[in-house]
């Protein structure tokens, strides 16, 4: 179900941990400026909104989507739940173009967190440094080190569980809970993994294995990735956004930012956003975007006024470049046994073997890949688009349903000036000019693929696995198009998310990424933000913030 009015309004918000419950939320008025006004509620807006409140700024955030109650909204319906997904009319282009909606973005408090497949992972700590250490992409502006603490933050506020000694990355703390059994769909890749001498552990996962105050432990019921009707998946809906609500800030939800205004100094003075029915303005002494990938360079790009022609933050003209994606071909097997992989989380067993290992490959980057647990509907989906079955050869191929086991990567993919997002002439339900989505893979982007399959398909024979076959169609996650850097020529904002150009505009999402490698990005986007956050607050601390 997918409510139609806001439910956020008149002093209170749902609470997320009982049925038609409500918990108190403080009300700003319009014409109060407030310390930051945030776009956008999920990884990247929500971590930042709870932590801004916590240390005291007073705190706005706005939101497209709706206010989710998950006991009463989601349902155990791959059909119905659709409506997580950001399917507003947006236009694709390239030689790869990109498909959007369940795979890589999210409308709603919580963002694509309220659907995502919960695997919690660290960036392998020389991908910070990627040019300067590896030769490729781009340096981030920080180091392993620095992110470090707000990894491990996240990783609390989570409660990830986890094995007690994850085989790849730095030494760290133990995860805050236990590993999830993995399914039969998982031993397959542990199998395959031993077969051929590498290594393999149960997924690091943000689902709880153990009760958590009203959260109970995850129950399997497989439907992860279409909302958790039982509140045991740990979003930045039912985590960072109560916690944030009982710091004091405030969330609408249904409220589409359409516009920054700027100041004649060239300060951001708030947000014009439209919520039931009518255009709203809210003064805020900062702005931060955090709509992700697509949607926080095209508010930038939509907000061009005579100071800034070419959009917000754009002095660089990076404003929507180096889009990058996760590339995911799959590689799948039948097997005599019955596997059942629609049995709990989707991605229980992983290997970052390719992540940690770069002798014997023919490509720059890394993946990693999972064990997976497609649904029925979502199965079919991929039998029809990528093998053609229709009628009765597919009827034929999903009888084998319960005996499949497969494996797909997240594949790093380069960051490259012609992948981009950029405005379409065309305008939306709002007025507002849509985004157009240009992508393609590149010759390294093409190798790694054909790496990961290679070796996908060798380990399911390895474990057993017969009748493999592989498709190339498929990717996950969206990132870049802000990136963060040293130099206001060569990157949007700096290591705080703050613009180059504009000193109370700052960015906080997955759009920061100068490169994505090969891992799930939601813990770094989380762990970002809690740095920003700290930064934030020690700026203030120092009179050094500036404001409308």
């Amino acid at each position: 179900m997918s409510p139609e009015t806001p439910r956020a309004k008149d002093g209170r918000a749902p609470d997320v941990f009982s049925r038609g419950g409500w918990t108190p939320m403080r009300d700003y008025a319009l014409s109060e400026p407030v310390d930051f006004l945030i776009v956008g509620a999920g990884a990247g807006g929500a971590t930042l909104g709870c932590r801004l409140a916590e240390n005291g700024f007073s705190v706005v955030i706005l939101e497209a989507g709706p206010f989710w109650r998950p006991l009463e909204d989601f349902a155990s319906d791959e059909l119905a739940q659709q409506t997580l997904f950001w399917t507003d009319d947006r236009l694709i282009a390239g030689d790869d173009p990109i498909a959007l909606g369940g795979n890589n973005s999210g409308r709603g408090v919580g963002g694509s967190t309220v659907h995502y497949s919960m695997i919690a992972l660290r960036f392998r700590p020389e991908w910070f440094k990627c040019r300067s250490q590896l030769g490729y992409g781009f340096d981030w502006p920080i180091t392993y080190d620095d992110l470090a603490p707000y990894y491990e933050e996240a990783e609390e506020a989570l409660k990830v569980a986890g094995p007690v000694n994850y085989p790849w990355g730095p030494p760290r703390r133990r995860y805050p809970y236990r590993p999830h059994e993995v399914n039969a769909a998982g031993l397959v890749l542990a199998r395959g993994a031993e077969k051929l001498g590498v290594g393999w552990a149960a997924t690091p996962l943000t689902t709880v294995s153990a009760p958590r105050g009203k959260s109970p432990p995850c129950v399997y019921r497989g439907f992860c990735n279409y909302g958790c009707s039982t509140n045991a998946k740990q979003s930045a809906l039912t985590v960072w956004i109560p916690r944030a609500l009982r710091a004091g800030a405030q969330v609408r939800d249904l409220a589409m930012a359409g516009r920054i205004d700027i100041d004649p100094r060239g300060r951001a003075t708030g947000v014009e956003y439209f919520r039931e029915g009518a255009w709203r303005f809210q003064h805020a002494r900062n702005v931060v975007v955090a709509g992700y990938a697509i949607e926080t360079p095209r508010l930038l790009l939509n907000s061009a006024c005579p100071l800034f022609p070419k959009g917000l933050a754009n002095s660089s003209g990076l404003v929507g470049t180096h889009l990058t994606t996760h590339a995911g071909p799959g590689a799948w097997a039948t097997f005599d046994e019955a596997i059942r992989w629609y049995k709990g989380p989707p991605n229980m067993a992983v290997t970052e073997h390719w992540n940690y290992t770069d002798q014997g490959k023919d490509f720059v980057g890394g993946y990693a890949f999972m064990s997976q647990g497609p649904l029925p509907m979502a199965w079919a989906q991929t039998l029809a688009t990528t093998r053609g079955l229709w009628g009765a050869a597919l009827r034929d191929e999903m009888r084998k349903y319960n005996h499949m086991a497969g494996f797909v990567p997240v594949g790093e993919t380069e960051p490259r000036a012609q992948n981009c997002v950029t405005l379409a002439d065309d305008v939306d339900q709002y007025g507002l000019r849509i985004p157009k989505v240009i992508f393609s893979y590149s010759e390294n982007d093409k190798r790694l693929q054909r790496h990961a399959v290679a070796f996908m398909s060798e380990m399911l024979a390895a474990a057993g696995g017969y009748d493999i076959w592989t498709n190339f169609k498929d990717t996950s996650h969206l990132l870049g198009t802000c990136r963060m850097g040293d130099d206001p020529t060569t990157s949007v904002v700096d290591a705080d998310g703050r613009s180059w150009d504009i000193p109370n505009l700052w960015i906080c999402d997955g759009s920061l990424f100068p490169t994505c490698g090969g891992v799930n990005p939601s813990l770094t986007i989380q762990a970002l933000a809690c740095r920003i956050a700290d930064r934030i607050s020690r700026l203030a601390a120092t009179g050094s913030l500036a404001s409308a």
